[in-house]
């Protein structure tokens, strides 16, 4: 087995006055935004408030979306553009910031090309939530995209020297007239430095964490427990409204559907296992809604359900293709069964209705259409290998759609949305590219995207 990496910080001694570049977070965003500046021959900092490095990214599972790319061609899929944009405009309910998404589905292909050139390889492709054609990718061995992604960051990040420093907390914002160049910070030990820059960078994911923020913008959500990672609490957010940046879409958040939460921790089980064929089935044994209806419609359909939760249903082939569910099985949230009737009791559910459930399941995968709720994806195998398996999910926050405006050029826009001088930000701390919600691998692409754009354009406005 290979030994597991470990990514070493630098020590808080080395921390200096000024940098050309400040980026606040270590997620997906600021890591990939750190590659891409040091790639154009400037000197970034990454702050990282948390003791772990990665953020939210860590969690991310399923894979990563874009159209066009060569990956897609060597599976005999044609995809475009056009088609990337409107799936994820009508799942976000047409009220996605329109330009940001066409910057986006543009550029995902661009971005697969740029981590596959820094040796990161995502040459397997699945489906998700929203989506009409296979365009998540994720790497050949089906790894859980997120703990992937940021363990070769992080080799990549040390590799080039860029310095990472955490549990350094950004206070507040610095401004040299109208200018954003510099951030004031909270050492390990209590003690307070302000850091210079040329330009900032803000990556430090949503507020999915903050029962303040979420008892603001979404009281009704106040109560449901949350996938985010403890750090995510809209710090970035309150960075930008400190030099008056304007806030989109606040109230757009993104509850998962399938979430398992019967120990101390929800876990997030990704949409890729739906993509490779699982079903939901509720108390009674039976199917209810499209499993890959948008992630808002499938929310709304399982807390149409008196238990409020529902079981994911599948068998040892579609477990082969979700290596996920091989963590989730180590920690016993997976229920086993040798045959659908013994699964069935083990879940306390009617036996012979869900016998017919999946009989009927797999009759209509052999036929390629869906008789009861219409699905067209996720239908590549049936369930028909024993043992079979069932995972409790109910749903969760999971995602904050709203954030600090930006622009298609990951610059932070104002109240009266002209661009703030040497603040830029991509990520889950940006609003408006989601519209209502999130399509499942929208998520690790835009950290990709905007991760490189916000670097382009701070060394463009470096450059003068």
């Amino acid at each position: 087995m290979a030994e597991k990496y470990i990514f070493k910080p630098n020590d808080i001694s080395d921390l200096k006055d000024k940098y050309d570049l400040i980026i606040i977070g270590s997620g997906g965003t600021g890591m990939v935004a750190s590659l891409q500046a040091k790639q154009l021959g400037y000197n970034p900092v990454i702050l990282e408030k948390m003791a772990r490095n990665g953020g939210n990214t860590n969690r991310a599972s399923s894979g990563m979306n874009a159209a066009e790319t060569d990956v897609q061609l060597k599976h005999h899929i044609v995809d475009s553009y056009e088609d990337f944009y409107d799936d994820t405009y009508v799942g976000g309910g047409k009220l996605n910031n329109r330009d940001m998404l066409h910057y986006f589905t543009s550029h995902a292909a661009l971005a697969i090309d740029w981590l596959a050139d820094h040796g990161i390889e995502l040459d397997d492709i699945t489906i998700t939530g929203g989506m009409k054609t296979k365009r998540t990718h994720r790497p050949s061995s089906m790894a859980p995209i997120g703990a992937f992604l940021v363990t070769n960051l992080l080799k990549l990040v040390e590799k080039a020297k860029i310095p990472v420093f955490n549990e350094v907390h950004a206070d507040e914002l610095v401004k040299d007239g109208d200018k954003v160049d510099g951030v004031k910070v909270t050492l390990p030990d209590g003690s307070k430095k302000t850091i210079t820059a040329k330009a900032v960078i803000l990556a430090t994911g949503g507020f999915g964490a903050s029962k303040e923020l979420i008892e603001k913008y979404r009281p009704d959500l106040e109560d449901y427990n949350t996938t985010n990672q403890p750090g995510a609490t809209g710090d970035g957010i309150k960075l930008a409204e400190g030099v008056g940046a304007g806030l989109v879409d606040m109230n757009q958040i993104q509850v998962h559907p399938t979430v398992n939460q019967d120990t101390d921790h929800a876990f997030l089980i990704g949409e890729a296992t739906r993509g490779e064929g699982a079903i939901l089935v509720n108390f009674d044994g039976k199917r209810f809604v499209n499993e890959l209806d948008t992630r808002k419609n499938v929310t709304n359909a399982i807390n149409t359900l008196p238990q409020k939760s529902a079981y994911l249903i599948f068998d040892t082939e579609i477990r082969a293709h979700v290596k996920a569910i091989e963590f989730y099985d180590h920690i016993g949230l997976v229920t086993h069964g040798d045959t659908i009737e013994e699964l069935a009791k083990n879940i306390k559910v009617d036996p012979k209705n869900l016998s017919q459930t999946v009989a009927t399941w797999n009759k209509d995968v052999a036929a390629k259409k869906d008789n009861s709720f219409n699905r067209s994806t996720g239908m590549d195998r049936d369930i028909s290998k024993a043992p079979f398996f069932a995972i409790h999910i109910a749903p969760a926050v999971h995602y904050t759609m709203g954030g600090v405006r930006i622009n298609p050029k990951a610059q932070v826009l104002s109240e009266n949305g002209n661009p703030i001088p040497g603040l830029f930000a991509g990520g889950e701390v940006a609003g408006g590219l989601h519209g209502n919600n999130r399509i499942g691998g929208n998520s690790i692409a835009e950290t990709v995207v905007f991760g490189r754009q916000a670097a382009e354009q701070a060394v463009k406005f470096i450059q003068g």
